[in-house]
């Protein structure tokens, strides 16, 4: 592929990426409030909007001080996956490297969206549904904005037999985790991003190896 189908590859899919994960966003927080629970495919395919302050599928990093930090870092690690993007397009790079990267830029500017601009175009969602630029003004300042998630697949669940050691009668969920599309953007970019150092990189090298060999 050459480098202008590489760029154009790269925008396109990190645009699509940002642009289906806000839409999804934005209706949700424009049309449920937090907690409320939608079924899609039984009980285990539902939306169930939650927000969260930290990093992806729920997790925190403290107080405001933290959130300010945490979104800083959002904005660093973008910048830096995204100078590797063009860094490895100038060199005509590997494909499969350009487009890991690429998902999880856009996952991770679509959270970023999020933590920058939310706070202060909605107010909150806790009983009610949000106003998108309510007139009594957003709920955070600049940076301080929480990410929104809503979906929920818990795939099975039981309760533990009383005579089992540790976990005895705790109610066990599998999947219990809240996400959003650009979680999952991030997550499978992870994942082909180790899947492409394991399997094309070696045998990248091996070629590169071979041609030197043959001059």
């Amino acid at each position: 592929m050459t480098k202008r189908k590489q760029a154009y590859t790269v925008a396109a899919l990190v645009a699509a990426i940002i642009v289906i994960d806000q839409i999804i966003k934005l209706l949700v927080k424009t049309h449920m409030h937090i907690g409320e629970d939608i079924p899609l495919i039984g009980t285990w395919c539902r939306l169930h909007f939650i927000e969260n302050e930290g990093f992806a599928f729920g997790m925190a990093f403290g107080g405001e001080v933290g959130k300010i930090i945490l979104t800083l870092f959002r904005v660093i690690a973008s910048g830096l996956i995204a100078w590797f993007i063009v860094r490895h397009i100038r060199q005509r790079g590997r494909t499969s490297l350009i487009v890991s990267l690429s998902l999880i830029l856009a996952g991770a500017v679509g959270n970023l969206v999020d933590c920058c601009f939310y706070g202060l175009i909605f107010n909150e969602s806790y009983y009610n549904i949000a106003t998108l630029f309510p007139s009594e003004g957003g709920y955070a300042p600049f940076l301080q904005g929480k990410v929104v998630d809503m979906f929920y697949f818990p795939l099975f669940e039981l309760d533990w037999p009383q005579w089992m050691p540790f976990v005895g009668g705790d109610h066990f969920e599998f999947f219990s985790a809240i996400f959003n599309f650009a979680d999952a953007s991030i997550t499978i970019g992870v994942f082909w991003l180790l899947i492409d150092q394991i399997f094309f990189a070696p045998k990248k090298e091996l070629t590169s190896a071979a041609e030197k060999n043959k001059e």
